[in-house]
């Protein structure tokens, strides 16, 4: 690996700070907040299964922690699982709009591996 020809004023720190982390959990907070209302913008009024309401039945949030900033989605059973993959597209154009590299679905444990897709990849899920 080639080592940055950047000062070492322009390299980031080795270690974070607490001042590093409090920011970083301001950043997931308020993409969390922001992703939920465009959840709620995208909907129509008579959907039957709506992205919040899968949303409300799943533990999820999003994590700038990895490489990239990604959605993570836990579903509590593969009925939940399968909606919540039916909607991975509309899913991706919104965080498209956050910068939001990465989405992860976990399926009920022990049922089924987990779904790791990079946002930028799932234009080949479009026809499905």
């Amino acid at each position: 690996m080639r080592k940055c020809d950047l000062p070492s004023d322009d390299l980031p720190p080795g270690e974070l700070t607490a001042s590093d982390w409090v920011l970083s959990q301001k950043l997931e907070a308020s993409l969390n907040q922001f992703f939920y209302a465009a959840c709620q913008n995208l909907e129509a009024p008579d959907e039957r299964c709506s992205l919040t309401t899968l949303l409300s039945q799943c533990q999820w949030y999003i994590t700038t922690k990895p490489q990239l900033t990604t959605l993570v989605i836990q579903c509590p059973d593969a009925t939940t699982n399968w909606r919540v993959l039916e909607k991975i597209v509309p899913i991706a154009r919104l965080l498209e709009q956050f910068v939001i590299g990465k989405i992860c679905v976990y399926p009920p444990s022990n049922e089924a591996m987990p779904l790791e897709v990079r946002v930028d990849e799932l234009d080949v899920y479009q026809g499905v």
